[in-house]
């Protein structure tokens, strides 16, 4: 099996054909598609069975990063990525991965991706550069969950998986924890998935000026983990919060400043 595709779903029945199509156009590589479900009540598991290479399980989890997990533990092919239900993979994506992986001994292998609108119109193309831990402890998370593939050997086969408290920036935290236990990162120039952005995005949710408690304390909770990489991941110069607040802030542009630097040779 070259490639298993985990989709967490709840209730995304409005986007979810689309990803599924995305796969099961794929030509020239063999994959398996698990549909992990948290109860939808939406038309999500009709929609499904119109795809037969996918495979629906329904069952109560505690949130996506747990549901992601249950599908590295059913997982079989070579290479593991995990696609959002409103999400979708570019015609031909896999082929040119599992050509482009027969060249690399890396542990995770990433590639480029768009952003695209709700009605799933292209916004803009993201160019991803290569491996920092830097940027992604201090800047932000920057390779697209939904453009990286796991080796299943290495990786989930070792025992990494998804930190289940972190709802938000779990992908962030994870390749952080798999850098610092020394897998090896490299960006592949494929072109994989469309990234769709909509109000229902967990990571766009709650931007933006705002004097709703309820908005705040729901935004607080991605910052606080973004926050909490930093700490176990990188550099910490004080005891006291709000000094590491202000170090914080001119790492944050530090490491943007690198980015674009590390960009520069993709142009």
């Amino acid at each position: 099996m070259d490639f298993t595709i985990i989709t967490a779903n709840l209730n995304h029945g409005r986007f979810l054909a689309e990803c599924l199509e995305s796969v099961a156009v794929q030509t020239g590589v063999s994959v398996e598609h698990l549909v992990l479900d948290g109860g939808s009540t939406d038309d999500s598991a009709a929609i499904t069975s119109r795809f037969p290479h996918a495979t629906w399980s329904q069952e109560p989890d505690k949130g996506m990063s747990d549901a992601i997990n249950k599908g590295f533990n059913r997982a079989r092919g070579e290479w593991v990525i995990w696609l959002n239900a409103d999400d979708r993979l570019k015609p031909g994506a896999l082929a040119a991965i599992k050509q482009a992986a027969r060249q690399t001994t890396a542990d995770i292998i990433y590639g480029d991706y768009d952003f695209i609108d709700e009605a799933g119109a292209f916004l803009r193309s993201v160019k991803v550069p290569g491996w920092s831990p830097f940027v992604n402890v201090h800047h932000h998370c920057y390779i697209g969950s939904t453009a990286c593939f796991f080796r299943r050997e290495t990786v989930l086969q070792a025992g990494h998986r998804l930190r289940e408290d972190f709802h938000c920036v779990m992908d962030g935290e994870f390749y952080a924890r798999l850098h610092v236990k020394g897998m090896n990162f490299q960006h592949l120039p494929v072109q994989v998935a469309d990234f769709r952005l909509h109000g229902d995005n967990i990571s766009q949710r709650y931007l933006g000026k705002t004097r709703d408690m309820d908005i705040i304390l729901k935004a607080e909770r991605q910052h606080v983990e973004s926050r909490a990489i930093r700490r176990a991941y990188g550099l910490t110069l004080f005891d006291d919060p709000y000094l590491n607040g202000l170090t914080d802030g001119i790492l944050w542009i530090v490491a943007r400043a690198w980015k674009g630097v590390l960009r520069v040779g993709l142009r």
